[in-house]
């Protein structure tokens, strides 16, 4: 049963939410508006009461974009996800259909899981030839701070893209879950976050190809091995020349014709992911108001 939902459509030539429901543990904030007032663009923020998800908790929402409208989803803070009772596992379900000429937005801040937390969500997203679908999907070691790193049972995050209502055209699945003979953190070695950012559509066009670029021009310089190493191309397990890289980026595109680019991030901190999105995504005002993660 849905625990929310949100419908926006044209109202006046403008994008307007004419549906909005939810209820505990959910809430939806949707500004007046956001950004100068030329902007088409309706803003969702989604919160839990309790400022996280509690084991147990199942929540799915259901998001409506119309034909022409633009809406951006977003949190205000980092999503926690707090410990496990009774080994009993969070979910959390989005369901969203963006129309013809439209574009939906799917930028929170950080999924955090506590230490012994487990936590499921899956977002389904039903497009257009003409749709267009921005979504960075991210999570942190947890609580850092308190020592805890990379210490919940187990997260699960699956984003699926149909085509057409039934043509699947991107489907994914991170499964972060302790091992027998190895842990997350084991395995994870030295990075504190991991994200992916997936970009569709004719209007972020401009964007896939400005971020395609730019990561290989910056992982062309992280790369690098230096001139003094051994051999032809280096020997990368000699500690004296080679670090490893403090941020890793990768592009790959997807659907036909290449009309979807998703890149994935491994990094140290948590700083230098939002740094990231908020270049990379800055030329993003001009649709949606404001610039994403400023």
């Amino acid at each position: 049963m849905e625990t929310g939902k949100v419908v926006v459509e044209r109202v006046g030539g403008k994008s307007a939410a004419i549906h909005c429901y939810s209820k505990y543990p959910l809430k939806f904030i949707i500004p007046n508006k956001v950004g100068p007032s030329q902007i088409d663009a309706v803003w969702i923020y989604t919160i839990t009461y309790g400022g996280g998800i509690v084991s147990g908790d199942a929540i799915k929402c259901d998001i409506s974009v119309g034909d022409g409208c633009t809406t951006v989803l977003t949190t205000q803070a980092s999503t926690k996800v707090y410990k496990s009772v009774e080994s009993k596992c969070s979910e959390q379900v989005l369901e969203a259909r963006i129309g013809s000429d439209a574009l939906l937005a799917v930028i929170p801040d950080p999924v955090t899981c506590f230490s012994t937390a487990k936590y499921s969500q899956t977002q389904v997203f039903k497009v257009f030839p003409s749709s267009s679908l921005l979504i960075v999907d991210w999570i942190t070691s947890g609580r850092y701070g308190r020592g805890e790193k990379w210490d919940f049972e187990l997260y699960k995050s699956t984003n699926n893209i149909f085509l057409d209502a039934d043509e699947p055209l991107f489907l994914d699945t991170i499964l972060l879950e302790q091992g027998r003979y190895s842990s997350i953190a084991e395995r994870m070695q030295d990075y504190q976050v991991i994200a992916m950012v997936i970009l569709l559509g004719p209007k972020l066009k401009f964007i896939q190809d400005q971020i395609q670029e730019n990561v290989k021009n910056l992982m062309s310089q992280q790369l690098r091995i230096p001139s003094g190493s051994s051999g032809r191309y280096g020997d990368i397990d000699d500690n004296r020349f080679f670090t490893r890289p403090s941020f890793l980026a990768s592009c790959s595109v997807f659907g036909p014709k290449g009309r979807g680019v998703v890149v994935r991030i491994a990094a140290m901190t948590t700083e230098s992911v939002y740094s990231f999105l908020q270049c990379q995504l800055s030329g993003l005002d001009s649709l949606l108001g404001v610039a994403p993660y400023r």
